[in-house]
C-alpha cells in the first residue's frame, strides 16, 4: 500500500512522462531508469482492472490453499509410482550411475553435425533431472539438466522395450534424475540429442518443481528452499559458481605475493578486533561462556608475533546484529597482513585482488552492475517504455521512504498500479570501471566537497562542529545522528557516512581517518588527530578496511585521558598502553547508551535496538604486542560484497547460499 500510495502521489510527475512519450516515444538511452507497462487501453480489452489489494490478497490467499493442496495430491500419485516401481522390482532410489559424458561436454563436441545426422558408433551415457518433457505418439522428447548444462533425450517407441516406453509416458515426471545411454543425434530441426537406447530411473522425485513459465518469484521462499531457486532459476547456481572461482582467485593472488594460509579460532574467550555484537555460547565442560568471532584480527596479528610475516585467513564472521541488503548475521572475509609494510601497500594488494577476480570471472576491467529488464507483472500486453527522468525516480524513492541511490537506477520491488495493469519498477544500472589506478581521496576533502565544510577548521570545538553538521541538507532529508559524537572526528564520520559514503560507486579508497574512530591504527606520520587507515568503497559500499597497524604497546597519544609524558611514573604504564581500548569501550558505551535512549523515545522497541551488550578486553592480545609486532600492515575485505559486485546482485543475500530468515510464521 505504501507503493501504491507513493505512485498516486507522484502522478503528476508520470503524468508528465507519460504524455510526452505518447507525442513520441523516445528510444532508450543507457544508464537511465525507465518503466514498461501495458496500455490501459490494451488492458481493459483483454481482462477486466485488477481487484482491489484487500481482494487480491485475499484471492492469493485461496490460490496458496488451493496450491498446497495440489501438491500434496501430487506427492501422493508420485509416491504410488514409487510403489509401482519397487512391485515391478525396480530400485528408484539407485546407487550410482556410470556416465561418460557432462551435457556440455556433448554439446561441445558434436556441433558439427548435420542436421538429421547420428553417430551410431558413438556411444554414450549421461545422467540428469529432467526439466521439461513433451509426448508424441511414439516419440517422447525430454530434456535433462546436470551440473555443466542441458541437452535432449530423443525416445523412439522402437528402440526401447514395451516396458521403458510404458515407464516415460506413465511413471516418469518433470522433476526426475534419469541416467540414458545411447548415441548421438541431431534432429531434423537443429537439436542435438541423445538417441536413447536404455534409461534408468536414479532419484524419483515427489514433490513438483515451480510452475515451469512463472517459476519461483517468492523472494522469501526462493531463500529458504535454496535447492528448489537452483533448480527453477539456473542463473542462481551461476552465482555460486563465479563465488568460488573469486574465492579461488584470492587465494591464487595471495599465494603469488608469499602469503600463507592459517585458521585461526572461530570460539573465542574475548570478542575482540571490531565493535559489534557477539553471538555468546556456553561450553559445558569447561563451565564458561565463548564468543563467535567478530573478527580474525587479533589471532592474525598474534601470529605476526610469532614470526610469520605474511599470513591470511578466509574465514565466517558472526555478528549478531540487523539484517539488510548489505549485512547477514554470518559473512565471510579475508583478512590478511604482512609485517615491514604500511597501508600504502594494502591499497596496492586491494587493487591487485578485485582486478585479478574481475579478470577471472568476466575476463574484463568494466563491470556492469544493478542493470535489469523492465517487465509487467501482472498483464500480457505492452507498449513502448515511457522513460523517466532522474528526479521523478528519486521523487519515488523519497515518498516510499528509500534512500535514494547514487546513481540514475531505481529498483521498486513492490508491484505498483498504473492505469489498468500492475507493473514492477526495474531501471538499468551503472558501469563500473575497475581499471587502475583506483581514486585516493582523505575524508576530510571528500567531505569538504560535498558539504563545504572544512571539519579541520574546528579543531577539538565540539558544538561548532556539531551545528555545522545540523546545517546539512541531505538529499534523502536523513537526520545526521550526532547524539553519541563526543569529539569532533566523530562528528566528521558521521557526516561522511550520511553524506558522503553512497555517492563512492567508482572504486575510492577513502584515506585518513579520525584517530578517535581507529583504536588498532598507527597515528599518521603528518598528520595530527589522523591515522594511517584506509576504507575501500565500491557502489557506495565498504568493500575493505586497511590500517598501517599499532604496534606499541605503550601508545603515547593523548587517548583515554592520559597525557603525552615520560614513563616517569612505572605504575601508569600498563594504564597507558590500554589507553586506546579502554578509551573505545567508553566511547561504545556513550554511544550505546544515547542510541538506547533515541530509541526509547520512539514507539515501541524491537530486539535489533537493544544495545545493552559490552564490550570485552583481549587482556591477551595485549600481553603479546609487549613480546614485540614488527611494522605491519593489514586489511580485510568482504568477500560477500565483492561477489556481489561480480555477480550483479542487489542483495547480500543472493551470493550467500542459506542466508540467515526470520523464522516462518
Amino acid at each position: 500500500m505504501e507503493a501504491l500510495r507513493a505512485w498516486r502521489a507522484s502522478s503528476n510527475l508520470l503524468g508528465f512522462a507519460a504524455s510526452r512519450a505518447a507525442k513520441a516515444a523516445p528510444a532508450a538511452r543507457p544508464l537511465r531508469p525507465h518503466v514498461r507497462c501495458c496500455s490501459p487501453a490494451a488492458a481493459s480489452t483483454t481482462k477486466p482492472p485488477p481487484p482491489p489489494p484487500q481482494d487480491r490478497r485475499r484471492r492469493s490467499a485461496s490460490s496458496s490453499s488451493s496450491s498446497t493442496s495440489d501438491r500434496e495430491s501430487i506427492r501422493a500419485i508420485r509416491l504410488k509410482k514409487v510403489e509401482e516401481l519397487r512391485g515391478k522390482g525396480y530400485e528408484p532410489y539407485a546407487y550410482k550411475w556410470d556416465r561418460t559424458h557432462t551435457t556440455k561436454e556433448l554439446q561441445d563436441g558434436y556441433t558439427h553435425l548435420e542436421n538429421g545426422e547420428v553417430c551410431a558408433d558413438v556411444a554414450v551415457s549421461i545422467a540428469g533431472r529432467i526439466v521439461a518433457r513433451r509426448a508424441f505418439g511414439k516419440l517422447v522428447f525430454m530434456t535433462v539438466r546436470d551440473d555443466s548444462g542441458t541437452i535432449q533425450l530423443y525416445c523412439e517407441k522402437d528402440s526401447l522395450t514395451e516396458e521403458q516406453f510404458e515407464q516415460l509416458k506413465t511413471i516418469i515426471d518433470i522433476g526426475d534424475i534419469i541416467g540414458a545411454n545411447g548415441s548421438i543425434k541431431k534432429t531434423e530441426k537443429g537439436e542435438l540429442s541423445v538417441y536413447v537406447k536404455n534409461f534408468e530411473i536414479l532419484t524419483k522425485s515427489l514433490l513438483p518443481l515451480p510452475d515451469k513459465y512463472h517459476g519461483l518469484t517468492d523472494v522469501d521462499k526462493r531463500y529458504r528452499q535454496r535447492y528448489v531457486d537452483m533448480i527453477a532459476n539456473p542463473e542462481v547456481a551461476d552465482v555460486f559458481r563465479t563465488r568460488a572461482k573469486a574465492v579461488s582467485e584470492i587465494r591464487k593472488t595471495m599465494e603469488s605475493f608469499g602469503f600463507i594460509e592459517v585458521e585461526t579460532p572461530v570460539l573465542q574467550g574475548a570478542a575482540g578486533g571490531a565493535e559489534a555484537r557477539p553471538f555468546i555460547t556456553h561450553h559445558n565442560s569447561l563451565q564458561r561462556d565463548l564468543y563467535l568471532r567478530i573478527a580474525t584480527e587479533l589471532h592474525l596479528k598474534r601470529m605476526l608475533v610469532g614470526g610469520l610475516e605474511k599470513v591470511y585467513e578466509i574465514g565466517r564472521i558472526f555478528r549478531n546484529e540487523g539484517i539488510s541488503t548489505r549485512h547477514n548475521p554470518e559473512f565471510t572475509t579475508i583478512e590478511m597482513y604482512e609485517a615491514y609494510s604500511d597501508y600504502e601497500s594494502m591499497m596496492n594488494l586491494a587493487e591487485e585482488i578485485v582486478t585479478r577476480c574481475a579478470m577471472a570471472t568476466h575476463g574484463k576491467l568494466r563491470v556492469d552492475y544493478q542493470e535489469y529488464t523492465v517487465r509487467s507483472t501482472q498483464c500480457e500486453a505492452s507498449r513502448p517504455g515511457v522513460e523517466m527522468e532522474s528526479a521523478t525516480a528519486k521523487a519515488i524513492g523519497r515518498k516510499k521512504g528509500v534512500k535514494t541511490p547514487p546513481v540514475p537506477w531505481l529498483v521498486l520491488t513492490d508491484a505498483i498500479s498504473y492505469g489498468h495493469c500492475q507493473c514492477q519498477w526495474l531501471a538499468m544500472g551503472t558501469e563500473i570501471s575497475l581499471e587502475r589506478p583506483w581514486r585516493r581521496e582523505t575524508m576530510h576533502s571528500l567531505v569538504k566537497e560535498a558539504t563545504g565544510i572544512d571539519f579541520n577548521s574546528f579543531g577539538e570545538d565540539l558544538e561548532s562542529a556539531k551545528n555545522a553538521a545540523r546545517g546539512i541538507k541531505t538529499e534523502s532529508n536523513e537526520n545526521i545522528s550526532l547524539q553519541a559524537c563526543s569529539s569532533v572526528g566523530h562528528v566528521l564520520n558521521e557526516v561522511f557516512e550520511t553524506v558522503v559514503e553512497s555517492s563512492l560507486v567508482q572504486p575510492t579508497f577513502v584515506l585518513d581517518y579520525p584517530v578517535e574512530i581507529s583504536p588498532l591504527a598507527k597515528p599518521h606520520r603528518r598528520y595530527a588527530g589522523l591515522t594511517e587507515r584506509f576504507e575501500l568503497f565500491i557502489c557506495g559500499r565498504e568493500i575493505g578496511n586497511a590500517f598501517s597497524e599499532l604496534t606499541d604497546p605503550i601508545d603515547q597519544l593523548v587517548f583515554g585521558g592520559f597525557d603525552k609524558l615520560e614513563m616517569q611514573r612505572p605504575d601508569l604504564v600498563n594504564m597507558q598502553k590500554r589507553g586506546r581500548f579502554e578509551n573505545q569501550i567508553k566511547q561504545h558505551n556513550a554511544k550505546r547508551a544515547a542510541m538506547t535512549k533515541e530509541v526509547k523515545s520512539t514507539e515501541g522497541k524491537h530486539e535489533e535496538d537493544d544495545f545493552s551488550y559490552e564490550v570485552t578486553l583481549d587482556e591477551d592480545f595485549l600481553t603479546s604486542l609487549e613480546y614485540g609486532m614488527p611494522p605491519a600492515s593489514g586489511m580485510g575485505l568482504g568477500i560477500d560484497r565483492l561477489v556481489m559486485l561480480l555477480t550483479n546482485s542487489a542483495s547480500i543475500r543472493d551470493v550467500i547460499a542459506f542466508p540467515v530468515l526470520k523464522i516462518q510464521q
